[in-house]
Parts: C-alpha cells; structure tokens; sequence
C-alpha cells in the first residue's frame, strides 16, 4: 500500500511539472482577431445571434478567448479548432469564397456534428435545442440564398 502511494505521489508529481513545462511552449497563445471584412447580410437578427451563440467562436474574426484558453494543451486545440473552422467558413470574411458550401454546413448542424461536443460541453448558448437547430439551419439556408459568400456575396 505504501509502495502504491509513493508512485501516485510521484506520478502526480511528474504530471504537475509536465503541465507546468509545456506552458513554455508558445503556441496557442496569440488571442488575436483578425479584422474582420464583411459579414453576410443575415436573413434575419435571430439567425444571426443563433450563429453568434455557436458559431461565431470558430468560423468569424470575433472569437472570444476564455482563460482556459491561455492553459496548454487546451491552448493547442482551442487555436487548432478556430484556425482549421476559419479556413472552412468564416462569417467574418464573407466577401471571399469559403472553402464549405451550405449543404455540408447543414448536415453537420443537422448530425450534431457542430458545434462539436467538446465545445458544447462548455458554452451552453451552443446547446441548440431541436428547435433551434432547425431555426438555424433554416436562416442559413436564406442567408446563403440572399447573399452567398465570394465574389457575388459581399454583406
């Protein structure tokens, strides 16, 4: 028994300074937005809140970073997530073309695919009831046809 606690002692030990040690490593932590260009002409100011509540965080120029989200490892996959969802779809820049197109945006709306639960878990304005969903994938779906993103679209 004492032998056991002796190893979680020092284990727990080692994860500290692990913890510790990779906070030295500097990235994920320039919090950053980009200005921001034009957005959509939303379809509606209720589509575009559902879209700020849990959109916004990932796919624009108007993230908001916690401050978890200055803490490695999360600091990794926080910057991983907005930098990879702004390539994708950036409501922020919708006057260049965006590399995701309307039908893969609802079917990941429609799957629970996004937000993704890691974010869900902690932002509970993304929880979107089935209701909301709809409403969301609706309003996208206007918003595209009113004013689709690149060339033609521009907000």
């Amino acid at each position: 028994m004492l032998l056991a606690m002796r190893f979680l002692a020092r284990l727990v030990i080692v994860l500290v300074v692990v913890l510790l040690l990779i906070q030295l490593i500097p990235y994920g932590r320039d919090h950053t937005n980009p200005p921001t260009g034009s957005e959509p002409k939303w379809s509606s100011p209720a589509v575009r809140q559902l879209a700020q509540d849990s959109c916004f965080d990932c796919h624009s120029n108007l993230t908001e970073w916690p401050w978890y989200t200055d803490v490695a490892p999360v600091s990794w996959l926080t910057t991983r997530d907005v930098n990879d969802g702004r390539a994708v779809l950036n409501f922020s820049e919708w006057q260049r073309p965006q590399d995701a197109n309307l039908e893969d945006v609802i079917e990941k709306i429609r799957n629970k695919d996004m937000p993704p639960p890691q974010y869900r878990l902690l932002h509970k304005d993304a929880r979107l009831s089935d209701n909301q969903r709809q409403a969301l994938e609706a309003g996208l779906a206007a918003t595209w046809a009113k004013d689709p993103p690149g060339p033609r679209g521009g907000g």
